[in-house]
């Protein structure tokens, strides 16, 4: 078994591949994925790994890592700044939290709270507390016997059987950390851009400049696109539209088929292909009838979301997100492993294949617990403290010298020896660092710059032959499970939360609508006053089928 790959090529020859592919996931840690693997090697969580929790009125109560993680979650465990504070280090921050998990309220902080600036030293002692307590997510609080859930751990040959027939025939990363102790969209963006522009929190309605003025969230020295664009190189986008992967696919209207990265300047919705081509496009041929994507080194994918709006979930607002593809945690496995399935046998049977490097890794670790302490990390280092005061996107003052909480990530290549162990630390700008090094692209910032990239995996000399072409199919749900509420306008006028994935995604939607009214001579400002009168479910489920059709028509428009 190889371990700790090293260089082994001349560093000025280039790597012998010629397409990167990324399949980002969604909020899973890596030991919830793979402790009980039963993977030789890998750094994993034991019985011996415990936390305590102690409810209001309550005495302490202890909790251990075990086998046996449920298919979903009953609630969705709180991620947020303040939650993954609590989950690591046991303190919360100094400054006022809307929701649960900070010092918030009239009350003055506790001593020990978190002011901002370097990360609190790290004890790994508080998932079951935050999981106990935290109503972050909207989706309520875990009862009492549910809280040993959030050390539970898959059996993953079992119940994942697709991500582990990969881990064990190419090459899992046991260090690999996400870039922020914190939620979704800003761990999102150091993938396409190696910082989050101070981001340290989820969207709220709040914010102006990132998302109107900018006509989308921008980086101080631009995105993985905007620079590959520069160098004359192309790269395209997919994402799982169509929802052909669960086994109970949200409807249209709960909003799974919004595009995360939609949200960058410089990329549209309309520039977000359907996963539904995927395959298809990599068999396409020029006329000298050499592979056509040979021409396109950079593809990243996004799974569907499932429900992340109208979710009925009673007297909680927050959405379930089932239905989808992304493994969110009150989702099932199911379709996120339908979608590697389909992603890997789609470049396995491809002409790129013996040239090609494909990675698997999950955003954040969505509140579950992990066994290995996230180090220090070099600040991104793009913005002057001014410019992030001014972008208004850093509610905590973190200075992003920490790494997040670890998370899973499997490298697949034909390039890769068979079960590869990788304990070099990376984090989501090691795929930029990677694209940087093969492709002669600058860095972006010093976190990037400072990374490690993948190309010392791809050590063989000619690609093996011996790479399975079908995976194994996802296991069977254990339990019938209800699927996502029925999406219907919501009766009464249900306010829309101050923060979160909605609001992010009807932020998506809104710069779409400028973009397209950009073209049709449509005044911004109009938009946005219109835009700013969305205050309820009622609104925004009115406002995304009328995006929609002016999507649908931009399409239909197109040469």
């Amino acid at each position: 078994m190889a371990q700790d790959p090293t260089p082994s090529r001349n560093e000025q020859a280039p790597p012998p591949i010629t397409n990167v592919f990324v399949l980002m996931l969604e909020n899973h840690s890596f030991d919830h994925i793979f402790a009980m693997s039963g993977i030789p090697g890998i750094r994993v969580a034991s019985p011996s790994n415990c936390n305590t929790f102690t409810l209001p009125g309550g005495t302490p109560q202890t909790v251990c890592v075990q086998r046996g993680a449920p298919a979903s979650m009953s609630t969705d465990p709180g991620h947020e700044f303040p939650d993954v504070l609590m989950q690591l280090t046991q303190r919360v921050p100094c400054a006022p939290v809307d929701g649960c998990g900070g010092a918030g309220g009239n009350s003055p902080p506790p001593a020990n709270c978190y002011p901002g600036g370097p990360y609190p030293e790290i004890t790994l002692s508080g998932f079951a507390q935050s999981y106990a307590t935290s109503c972050s997510e909207g989706t309520g609080v875990a009862a009492p016997e549910r809280v040993s859930d959030i050390m539970a751990c898959f059996d993953t040959a079992t119940h994942l059987p697709v991500i582990h027939q990969l881990a064990r025939e190419f090459a899992i990363c046991d260090a690999w950390f996400s870039s922020m102790p914190g939620p979704t969209w800003p761990n999102r963006f150091f993938v396409h851009g190696a910082s989050s522009s101070g981001m340290d929190r989820s969207p709220n309605q709040k914010e102006e400049v990132a998302w109107e003025t900018a006509h989308g969230f921008s980086y101080a020295n631009g995105s993985i696109y905007e620079a590959l664009r520069g160098a004359g190189r192309q790269w395209r986008l997919y994402q799982d539209k169509d929802n052909a992967f669960s086994d109970q696919p949200s409807a249209w209207v709960q909003g799974g088929w919004i595009s995360q990265v939609a949200s960058l300047k410089g990329i549209s919705l309309l520039d977000v292909c359907s996963f539904a081509h995927f395959a298809r496009d990599l068999q396409e041929r020029s006329a000298d009838g050499t592979p056509a994507y040979l021409q396109v080194p950079y593809t990243f994918i996004e799974p569907n979301f499932g429900a992340s709006f109208f979710s009925n979930q009673g007297t909680n607002p927050g959405p379930r997100y089932k239905g989808g593809s992304s493994q969110h945690p009150e989702d099932n496995m199911v379709g996120g492993e339908g979608l590697i399935k389909a992603v890997y046998e789609a470049i396995r049977c491809s002409p790129v294949w013996d040239s090609s490097l494909l990675i698997i890794v999950y955003d954040e670790h969505g509140g579950f617990y992990d066994s290995v302490p996230p180090g220090p990390a070099p600040s991104p280092g793009d913005l002057s403290p001014e410019g992030v005061r001014q972008l208004g996107l850093n509610q905590y003052g973190f200075d992003f010298t920490s790494y997040g909480v670890r998370v899973p990530a499997v490298v697949v290549s034909p390039l890769i020896p068979r079960g590869t162990v990788d304990h070099r630390v990376y984090d989501h700008s090691s795929i930029l660092r990677t694209l940087g090094k093969w492709l002669g692209l600058d860095p972006l910032t010093r976190r990037d710059a400072q990374a490690n990239d993948l190309l010392p995996l791809l050590s063989q000399a000619t690609p093996r032959s011996d790479c399975p072409r079908t995976l194994v199919e996802p296991a069977k749900p254990r339990r019938a499970e209800p699927g996502p509420a029925e999406a219907q306008a919501p009766s009464g006028e249900l306010p829309l939360a101050e923060a979160g994935n909605m609001i992010g995604f009807l932020r998506v939607l809104l710069k779409a609508e400028l973009e397209i009214g950009a073209k049709e001579g449509t005044s911004a400002e109009r938009i946005v006053a219109e835009f700013r009168k969305i205050t309820t479910h009622a609104h925004a489920l009115d406002y995304l089928g009328r995006m929609r059709a002016k999507l649908e028509a931009a399409v239909g428009r197109r040469p």
